[in-house]
């Protein structure tokens, strides 16, 4: 198993934990708060990689950190805007789970501007992750037809934009260095989100618990998909790959929290599972073919 799919597994799984925790909490908080207060599960993450060792790469360290930087703010914008039509409901919210098709975004930056290029079974993969992730999280079809569709566009773009600045960060330092600037840039969102609206006065302490364990898998997840960019995997299949976390989160769903599955999310479960097993296959460059050195021929 190559080393950027093991990392991208991990990224899938910490996801959809993290999916289910974000769940859990519902209502409890407002979508700036479940925000800002996620922060500080990410803060563990960041300081372990303070002090990493991995943060010297053959390319621009600036550049590296510039983009990581510009990754995770690109990212709050997008939660933002995600949020914002959480909280307006009605016909805005119905638009919310066409967000989860980001990965398209990506992919077209990648293959546009990277000149990323898939295999056949690769680019089968893309498409069928796509259409997995679309059975996962699309129930209606009203969305695409709802003048609230901006409020998708927006985090398609944003999000998109946010994994292939992430790729490009790698590029120039290491995955840990990138986690340590990308996390970093949601520290003065979580701020300004607080100064707006402040904290309600009581909030149990299990919300407490699953708010801060929320943020802890999104920042481990996100340290994972850098460490697989790192690795050189490629945009256009990591992201797509790593966006199939339902694929955990439905499992967990059924069996601890008594949820049902229907034919569509076991169609997507089915999917996925194959979209994994086409975006894992690499084609091995041919075998250089070495030639025999000339004989030479004694001199008497």
């Amino acid at each position: 198993m190559p080393r950027w799919l093991r990392w991208s597994v991990l990224a899938l799984l910490s996801w959809g934990v993290w999916a289910i925790m974000a769940k859990l909490i519902g209502d409890a908080l407002s979508g700036a708060h479940n925000q800002a207060l996620s922060t500080l599960g990410i803060l563990p993450v960041m300081l372990a990689f303070v002090f990493s060792k991995k943060s010297s790469t053959p390319g621009s360290r600036l550049q590296g950190i510039l983009y990581a930087l510009a990754g995770g703010a690109v990212s709050c914008i997008g939660n933002v805007f995600y949020y914002d039509a959480l909280s307006r409901g009605g016909k805005a919210a119905t638009i919310v789970p066409l967000t989860a098709l980001y990965p398209l975004a990506t992919i077209l930056l990648a293959m546009l501007v990277l000149k990323e290029r898939l295999s056949r079974i690769q680019l089968g993969g893309v498409l069928v992750s796509l259409i997995a992730i679309y059975l996962f999280n699309v129930q209606r079809a009203e969305g695409f037809f709802s003048k609230w569709l901006i409020y998708a566009f927006a985090p398609i773009a944003l999000w998109g934009a946010a994994g292939f600045l992430q790729k490009l960060s790698t590029n120039h330092i290491s995955g840990e260095f990138s986690t340590l600037w990308f996390l970093a840039a949601f520290i003065p969102f979580g701020v300004f989100f607080l100064w707006q609206a402040p904290l309600p006065a009581t909030i149990p302490a299990n919300v407490w618990l699953l708010v801060i364990g929320q943020g802890f898998f999104l920042a481990l997840g996100n340290f994972a998909v850098l460490v697989a960019f790192a690795s050189q995997g490629k945009a256009s299949i990591i992201t797509p790959l790593t966006a199939l976390f339902p694929v955990v989160r439905v499992p967990i769903a059924i069996f601890f929290l008594g949820e049902k599955i229907g034919v569509r999310e076991g169609a997507g479960i089915f999917l996925a599972l194959a979209s994994v097993a086409a975006l894992s296959c690499e084609t091995r460059p041919p075998a250089k073919t070495q030639t025999p050195a000339p004989k030479t021929e004694a001199v008497a």
